[in-house]
């Protein structure tokens, strides 16, 4: 197995840093292979802008339209097509990083507008009457899983289904099946920490057995069963969910989960 690991945390004596280098020697003392990309250490810049494209930037920018031209050309920056050149080496990506404020380190998202470029991540395939591009569940990154290993300041009650902050399903539903499944690639169930602001070291041993058992199953894992765009669950061009297939008493994100 070729993991790649995008790490996005300022501190490298974190917890989160210490689950990526359990996630590092663990898959390589397993026999896998293994690269890291730790933005923080890179200095990653996170903002997209003209100079992302270089010729092909036009003026006034169109970030979309303009990131495809550049993919096509080959004047992508290089930080940025040597990171699309590793998804492209992986089969597995691991994502870890700390929940901010509902969702991924602002660097972490940053890396994903500038690596997932139009004609890259999105913008391919066949878009007709009976087929809109290559998506959820087809893609240039088809073939891949990911999994976020993410960790949470607030108690595990607090992300259920009743608790104040919403189910944690939920909250990574945009990340799950709009960034991840978008391009193609199959989504394991997560590997969530709560309660971490209040984590103590004797807590950590528990934790490291947790996460060594979760990273020696990744390739028996089943990934979240999203809809695939063009199996027939979904009417074309509307992309609505046809009458019948919802589950029993199901609502919001969970209709887009077979099963």
């Amino acid at each position: 197995m070729k993991t790649l690991v995008v790490y996005a945390h300022p501190e490298p004596k974190s917890l989160n840093g210490s689950l990526k280098d359990l996630a590092v020697s663990t898959l390589e003392n397993a026999g896998h292979e293994v690269r890291v990309s730790d933005l923080y250490a890179m200095n990653w810049k996170a903002v997209v802008d003209a100079a992302d494209y270089g010729s092909a930037a036009s003026s006034p920018l169109r970030v979309a339209r303009d990131s495809g031209r550049a993919f096509d050309a080959g004047t992508l920056t290089p930080d940025v097509l040597a990171e699309q050149e590793k998804l492209l080496w992986a089969d597995t990506i691991i994502f870890q990083f700390p929940l901010w404020w509902y969702t991924m380190p602002a660097i972490l998202k940053g890396w994903v507008d500038r690596v997932f470029t139009y004609h890259f991540a999105y913008g391919v395939g066949e878009h007709s009457d009976t087929k809109y591009g290559e998506r959820f569940g087809e893609g240039t990154l088809a073939g891949r899983r990911a999994l976020l290993s993410v960790t949470v300041g607030g108690p595990e009650a607090h992300y259920a289904a009743r608790g104040i902050n919403g189910p944690i399903d939920d909250l990574l539903f945009p990340i799950h099946h709009g960034i991840l499944y978008y391009p193609g690639i199959e989504v394991l169930p997560p590997f969530v920490l709560h309660g971490t602001d209040r984590m103590t070291e004797e807590a950590f041993p528990d934790v490291a057995k947790a996460w060594k058992q979760r990273l020696l199953t990744l390739e028996s894992t089943e990934p979240i069963a999203f809809r695939p765009q063009n199996s027939g669950d979904y009417e074309i061009p509307s992309l609505h969910l046809r009458e019948g297939l919802e589950p029993a008493g199901r609502t919001g994100f969970g209709l887009h989960v077979r099963g």
